[in-house]
C-alpha cells in the first residue's frame, strides 16, 4: 500500500480525566476524559481507518486479514496500543506484569511494559516512578500500613522528558501531566493504592493488592535511558528506548526531509504543529492529533512542515 492510514481514536471517561485532549483537535465525549487510544486492536477499544479503500476497518481487522501490511509478522495479536493521557488529577498507583504472569492470572493476556514521553505538564507536576521496599516481606508491610510517603519514589518532570516503564515497575502519573503512552497490547492494570477517593456513585476502586505484591520488582531497579540524537536534513530524530517489545522515537520536524520506511510498520503520533507526508506525487497534510501508520514496503517518502511526531516499531 503506498498511502499512509490515518486512524479515529477512542476516548475513555476516566475518573481522573479532563479535558485537555482538546487542545488536539479532538471531540471528546466527557469532561472526565482520561484516554486517546489511537492506535489501538484490543477488545476493550478499537480504532479505525477513516482514509483509503480500508476505510472503516479497524486495526484488529488489518492485523487478521490484511498481515502484509504489517510485514507479515507472527502473532496472535497486534503488539502495540499508543494512548495519549490527560491526567487532570492524580491516577491510582499501580503496577503491570509481565507476560509469563499475565498469561497465566488474566486469561491469556500479555504483560505491560510501557514508556511515557511528557507532551505537556504543569509546573511543579511529578510522578510516581518505583519504590524504596528492599524486600518482598517489606513492601506487603508497608502496602499494609499505609506508609505512603516512605514507600513511593516521586521524580519532578517537564516537557520533553521521557521514562521507561518496565513492567513489575509501581507508578502513577500525576496530576496536570499529558502524556503519550506506547505499551504493549494489554489492558491489565493492578492498582496498589487509589488515595480512598469515590467515584459519582460514592464507590471505592478495586485494588489488587495481592497482585501487585507478586508482581512488583524488589528492589526497584531503575530502567534508565540515554537518549541520541541524529539530524536527517531537517528533521532531528531522537531515539528513546529499543527493547524487545517496541523501539519509541521523537521526530522533529523544521522544513523538508526524505525518509525511508523499512520496518514492518511504523506508528506516527503528531503531537505539535503540522505538515504533510508526500508519497509518489501524493500529498497526505497532518496536524496536532493525526495518528496515522505507515504499511510494511511503504518506502521513501518526503515530510515537510514544523511538527513533532511520536514514533514507534518492532
Amino acid at each position: 500500500m503506498s498511502e499512509p492510514l490515518f486512524f479515529n481514536p477512542v476516548f475513555k471517561d476516566r475518573i481522573w480525566g479532563g479535558t485537555a485532549l482538546r487542545s488536539f483537535g479532538y471531540e471528546i465525549p466527557s469532561e472526565s476524559t482520561g484516554e486517546c487510544w489511537a492506535f489501538s486492536a484490543h477488545p476493550h477499544g478499537q480504532s479505525v481507518v477513516k482514509n483509503g479503500p480500508l476505510a472503516g476497518k479497524n486495526l484488529e481487522q488489518l492485523w487478521e486479514n490484511h498481515r502484509a501490511l504489517f510485514g507479515n509478522m507472527e502473532g496472535d495479536r497486534f503488539p502495540l496500543l499508543t494512548k495519549i493521557l490527560d491526567a487532570n488529577q492524580d491516577l491510582s498507583v499501580q503496577v503491570h506484569p509481565n507476560d509469563d504472569y499475565a498469561k497465566v492470572h488474566e486469561n491469556g493476556e500479555l504483560g505491560k511494559t510501557e514508556c511515557w514521553y511528557i507532551i505537556d505538564c504543569q509546573d511543579g507536576a511529578e510522578i510516581i516512578f518505583g519504590h524504596h521496599a528492599r524486600t518482598k516481606d517489606e513492601l506487603a508491610a508497608m502496602i499494609a500500613e499505609n506508609r505512603w510517603d516512605e514507600l513511593l519514589n516521586k521524580v519532578p518532570v517537564k516537557k520533553g522528558d521521557f521514562f521507561f516503564v518496565p513492567s513489575g515497575t509501581i507508578h502513577a502519573i500525576g496530576e496536570g501531566i499529558i502524556i503519550l503512552e506506547t505499551q504493549q497490547n494489554s489492558d491489565t492494570t493492578y492498582r496498589v493504592y487509589d488515595y480512598d477517593r469515590r467515584d459519582a456513585e460514592g464507590n471505592t476502586r478495586e485494588l489488587h493488592i495481592e497482585q501487585s505484591i507478586n508482581v512488583t520488582t524488589v528492589p526497584h531497579q531503575l530502567a534508565a535511558t540515554s537518549p541520541s540524537v541524529e539530524q536527517q536534513g531537517d528533521i532531528e530524530i531522537t531515539s528513546f528506548v529499543e527493547c524487545d517489545y517496541f523501539t519509541v522515537e521523537k521526530w522533529s520536524l523544521d522544513g523538508k526531509a526524505t525518509k525511508e520506511q523499512n520496518q514492518a510498520f511504523l506508528l506516527c503520533s503528531v503531537i505539535e504543529g503540522d505538515g504533510s507526508l508526500t508519497k509518489s506525487g501524493e500529498e497526505y497534510a497532518f496536524q496536532k492529533g493525526d495518528h496515522f501508520l505507515l504499511p510494511n514496503k511503504f518506502g521513501a517518502f518526503e515530510l515537510k512542515g514544523k511538527a513533532e511526531l511520536i514514533v514507534s516499531f518492532i
